[in-house]
Formats: structure tokens, C-alpha cells, sequence
């Protein structure tokens, strides 16, 4: 079916019901798989407590360890680690030993990516 012409009322709902159907399928297409939007949720959930969230951010350009975290929010270790170990879960940090110290940093550039994004649309 071809797009009809359609007259929005204030962007909330058009005066003319139309289903376009190359756009239904092209959404279909391009749509991830539910394992994928679960993941993704879940990244989302974890990101969306401000807690949770200041320790990401803390990691996007230092490695820390638990004790550094924990002084930096004004956090108990336990509670730092038991974060820790949702963000490893998700991959969103990982770990590294030098002797007795636990080291953790993002896991890789996308998550500096998506923290960087995420800032950058809210300080425009």
C-alpha cells in the first residue's frame, strides 16, 4: 500500500488512518531479535540508576578500583562491588589483578560511546 496523504493534528494523531505497509515491513526487517532487546534493556536498566550510573562514568577515562570508587561516591566497597559485578554481567566494565589490587575499566569503546552520546544530547 502506497503512503496516503495525512493531515496531523499537533503531532499527536493523524485525521486519516493509514497503515503503510513498506514501512511496517522495513521495520520488521531491520528489528533485533528479543535475546538482543533484553540484553539491551537490561544495559538501559542498570544505566538508568544515578548510583549505578556515576561509576560508569567514573571508569570512562581512568581504571579504578573498588576502594577508589568507593571513596569517589561516598560508597560502601560492598556496595561498589556488588554493582561491579551487574556491570561485568553485562559487559559493560571489565577487571584486571596487578598483585592484590582488582582494577576495573569499561569494556570496551561502546560503552564510552554510548555514555559519551547520552551526554552529549543531554547538554545540548
Amino acid at each position: 500500500m502506497s503512503s496516503a496523504k495525512t493531515k496531523c493534528l499537533d503531532g499527536d494523531a493523524c485525521q486519516v488512518r493509514v497503515i503503510h505497509l513498506d514501512r511496517v515491513e522495513r521495520a520488521r526487517r531491520e528489528t533485533v531479535s528479543e535475546k538482543e532487546l533484553n540484553w539491551l534493556s537490561s544495559i538501559y536498566k542498570v544505566l538508568g540508576d544515578p548510583s549505578r550510573l556515576k561509576i560508569v562514568m567514573a571508569l570512562r577515562n581512568v581504571e579504578m578500583c573498588v576502594c577508589d570508587l568507593a571513596a569517589f561516591l561516598g560508597l560502601t566497597e560492598s556496595a561498589i562491588s556488588h554493582q561491579l559485578r551487574r556491570f561485568k554481567d553485562l559487559a559493560l566494565v571489565k577487571s584486571r589483578r596487578e598483585g592484590q589490587v582488582i582494577y576495573y575499566s569499561l569494556d570496551d569503546e561502546h560503552v564510552a560511546e554510548l555514555l559519551n552520546i547520552g551526554l552529549a544530547h543531554v547538554t545540548e
